[in-house]
């Protein structure tokens, strides 16, 4: 009672700001622009609201860029579809749950020797499938795993296949595995749920963005034998990634600016190593001596650069990139 209680102040005080909220005239085109480009409709009751949280937004992109421009910040924001969520709202999709299992697995350790490369970019090598959309599930987890899997089964096949990231929301969300669907998971679990029975296609289980009925009649394409953590250092996930191929990671990505990054090398000064969004490491390098991880996310091409993020490299394990690092053998 008494959080629903909460619940219907939140509601009535965000109705009532709404209510009083006076529009800037000067963004009217601006906001009629990005409601068109994104397809959004609003009820009378509600368009109100969301204005007031999108202007908001939109002042804070404005003034990140302007402090940018004055060599304040490495990376750039952008409007994009997110605009007219609050942070809060957004986190909702941040769907990476922690399991200490991860430190129960064999470990991937740096050997100490030479670097293997110092720049490389899977995508150049075949191993990276299409950048895809999650949608407002929280199923980040399973997209990390499906994208880690996709490259090691490139690496022995030759084929690249995109895998269902529905399948693993439908058929993990259990006691037996232990995620939560489009509330959450860990990318071990997807990888176990695999080892045990392989995995369908995306065309075959394709992606609803919901929890669904585990469909088991959906042909299976790829497979998985088992999997390894990479110890909780740079170093270590530099060497998986060159060496392995694409990496399944966890980062914090709870900050206004990770909801509307734009381009460039992403260092937020409020990251912590609390993550809560799971993303695939499909390379690294650098851009006039900065060094960056490369990111592919599951926010779709609008988001970040055409869809993957470069995070700042050898800057202390930023946002937590070298703490959840896994891949599965194939």
């Amino acid at each position: 009672m008494q959080v629903f209680v909460v619940f219907l102040v939140a509601v009535v005080t965000a109705v009532a700001a709404a209510s009083s909220f006076l529009k800037d005239p000067a963004l009217e085109d601006p906001w009629q622009e990005w409601k068109g480009l994104h397809g959004k409709q609003y009820s009378e009751e509600t368009e109100s609201y969301r204005r007031m949280v999108w202007e908001d937004n939109w002042r804070f992109i404005e003034q990140h860029n302007q402090e940018h421009a004055a060599g304040k910040h490495s990376y750039k924001l952008g409007m994009n579809h997110f605009g007219d969520l609050t942070d809060q709202e957004f986190n909702k999709m941040n769907g990476f749950h922690p399991d200490p299992a991860l430190r129960k697995l064999p470990v991937f350790n740096s050997t100490g020797s030479p670097v293997l490369s110092t720049s490389i970019d899977w995508r150049d090598k075949g191993y990276v499938t299409r950048v895809k959309n999650q949608g407002a599930c929280g199923s980040c987890w399973a997209f990390s795993a499906t994208g880690a899997l996709e490259g090691q089964h490139f690496k022995k096949t030759g084929q690249l296949v995109s895998l269902s990231e529905q399948n693993l929301v439908d058929c993990t969300n259990n006691k037996k595995y232990g995620n939560s669907g489009c509330k959450g998971g860990h990318m071990i679990n997807a990888f176990k749920y695999v080892k045990d029975n392989r995995i369908a296609s995306e065309a075959s289980y394709p992606y609803r963005a919901e929890n669904g009925t585990c469909n088991t009649n959906a042909r299976k394409v790829a497979r998985c034998s088992s999997y390894t953590a990479v110890n909780q250092n740079e170093r270590a996930l530099q060497d998986a990634v060159a060496s392995i191929g694409p990496v399944s990671v966890a980062i914090d990505a709870s900050h206004c600016s990770f909801q509307f990054y734009k381009s460039g090398i992403y260092y937020e000064p409020e990251c912590t190593r609390k993550a809560n969004h799971a993303v695939l490491v499909v390379g690294y390098g650098d851009s006039d001596g900065k060094k960056f991880w490369i990111l592919k996310n599951s926010h779709g091409r609008k988001w970040g650069e055409d869809g993957y993020m470069r995070l700042a490299k050898d800057m202390g394990n930023h946002c937590g990139i070298a703490d959840d690092g896994v891949f599965p053998v194939v």
